[in-house]
């Protein structure tokens, strides 16, 4: 699989996904949430489009809400259709959850590490701070983050707090607390908040996923602690290798849940990043090599592979698929020079202690 044609290749689907308002939709038909449309803009910056890019973080500023928050569209809970082919776009319920809100600080850093230019920072630095208060309006006391905004009458303890969402947050606070050091602005509180979330994933694993009886199944729970930064090194090595067998499928990529035969193109690349932030490069090459099967030549990448139907499923090739890929192709083979932003932490700090048996 050529790296540079492949990259071409996804950013052209991305681009004609992309509407003339800026928003990156999952599909032609529809689905929007913020966390996939930024990871599409990132993928379109990675490329070198730069004003695809800035049109897709201008979009989210026309959308912000007086309070921060970046609504969108619950595409986890659209159901499927009669015949369990396509997703019904029109079945997608309106959502404000935190995390896709905060995603947006670590698409406007990678821009700027591609752009290199100030205004870019200066442009959107506002839609990030105002993103973070929001974000940081529904922190617990004890560190974690409501995921989705309280509805009237609803108090935070209501609302869970979701693991992968939190290592994401986690994250974008990093990248918030650069934007704004940049700028020559205290970032003081939110590299506190960030401090907050990563004690409580490490050593409060009750305040996490309380409406679930387990998501220990979930690839993103798993790999999600060393592609955000929280665990490095050898923590993180130890991490992922403890559990590999349960989410790798030699051949085909990285299953979404361990009970389904059912490999995904994102989870692949995202687990791909996570080993190329702790410097395992040709174990991620070989993961994304296994996904070139998928590659439609329509556009972008199939969302994923049924291997015990051995079916190509579902029919759709989302936007974020194909960002994904992007992201990983880059990082392997270190094409921008953001290459290295979706891995890991973006400082060279170390973590804050030894991760908790239960975390």
């Amino acid at each position: 699989m050529n790296a540079q044609e492949t990259i071409t290749h996804c950013a052209d689907w991305i681009l004609h996904l992309q509407r003339q308002n800026g928003a990156i939709p999952w599909l032609q038909r529809g689905i929007f949430d913020p966390w996939n449309h930024t990871e599409s803009a990132m993928a379109l910056a990675a490329t070198g489009y730069l004003d695809a890019a800035r049109k897709a973080f201008d979009y989210l500023n026309t959308i912000q809400r007086g309070d921060g928050a970046l609504p969108g569209e619950c595409g986890a809970s659209v159901p499927m259709d009669a015949q369990n082919r396509h997703l019904m776009v029109a079945k997608a319920k309106p959502l404000v959850d935190t995390n896709f809100t905060a995603y947006c600080a670590l698409g406007v850093w990678h821009l700027y590490m591609i752009s290199g230019n100030r205004r870019d920072l200066e442009c959107f630095a506002p839609l990030v701070d105002t993103a973070m208060g929001f974000v940081l309006n529904h922190q617990s006391e004890h560190g974690e983050i409501a995921w989705r905004a309280c509805e009237v009458g609803e108090s935070l303890e209501e609302v869970d707090a979701l693991r992968t969402g939190n290592c994401s947050i986690y994250k974008s606070l990093e990248a918030a607390a650069l934007i704004r050091r940049e700028l020559g602005k205290s970032a003081a509180d939110l590299m506190e908040a960030r401090r907050r979330i990563g004690l409580a994933l490490r050593t409060r694993p009750d305040r996490f996923d309380r409406t679930w009886v387990s998501k220990d199944n979930f690839a993103m729970d798993w790999y999600y602690p060393v592609l955000c930064g929280l665990l490095q090194g050898d923590e993180a090595r130890a991490h992922l290798l403890a559990r590999r067998h349960d989410f790798i499928d030699d051949g085909l990529g990285c299953r979404c849940v361990t009970e389904q035969p059912w490999t995904t193109v994102a989870e692949t690349a995202e687990l791909a990043m996570a080993l190329i932030a702790i410097g395992e490069d040709v174990r991620a090459q070989t993961l994304l090599g296994w996904c070139a099967p998928l590659r439609d030549d329509r556009g972008g990448f199939a969302m994923g592979w049924q291997s015990e139907e051995q079916i190509v499923w579902p029919a759709e090739r989302p936007s974020w698929t194909a960002a994904a890929f992007i992201l990983a192709l880059d990082a392997v083979h270190e094409i921008s020079p953001a290459h290295r932003v979706p891995c890991g932490t973006l400082t060279p700090e170390r973590a804050i202690a030894p991760m908790s048996a239960q975390g």
